[in-house]
């Protein structure tokens, strides 16, 4: 019995006979090493794509354009998918710490999306997570400040008190 591969790479056992109606006729011809560096092309491309796919999932409205693919051309001719990006827009929201904070989350999420986060995506994450802490100060600083009043007591010659508030 051997194993028989099909477009998907998912191994069915078959016996000899049958064999030959499986093969794929761009490898016929290749050596045992050009067909196991096809597969190898074939797993990586469906990683990167895979990869890529969850960043833009995640990133909904914030990815800008489609993923970016870099090839490299297989024994059999083929391209294959070694490399990849997907651009995301990761800057605050001017003057609203609240979106920045929804935004960056959502961000963060995106960098961290696929099963195996890249180191870029790992710093993108991490840039995310600055850019939350940045906000919340922000934030905070505003809070602090709307719920600051000041108070000012001032007397006037005819003995009547007046009470100005500021902001």
């Amino acid at each position: 019995m051997i194993q028989a591969v099909n477009r998907t790479q998912e191994s069915y056992p078959v016996d000899q006979s049958q064999a030959a109606p499986f093969r794929n006729k761009s490898v016929q011809g290749l050596s045992e090493e050009e067909i196991k560096k096809i597969q190898k092309l074939k797993q990586r491309d469906r990683e990167v794509r895979t990869h890529e796919q969850a960043h833009i999932a995640a990133g909904g409205r914030y990815v800008r354009g489609a993923a970016r693919f870099e090839y490299e051309r297989g024994p059999d001719g083929k391209l294959y998918a070694v490399g990849g990006e997907v651009s995301l827009d990761v800057s605050p929201v001017p003057n609203d710490p609240e979106a920045t904070i929804e935004k960056m989350q959502v961000i963060k999420r995106a960098a961290l999306a696929p099963a195996q986060p890249s180191a870029q995506d790992r710093l993108i994450a991490a840039r995310a997570d600055m850019e939350i802490q940045q906000a919340r100060q922000e934030l905070l600083s505003r809070k602090a400040q709307d719920a600051y009043t000041g108070y000012r007591f001032s007397g006037s010659s005819d003995g009547q008190t007046t009470l100005s508030i500021y902001a």
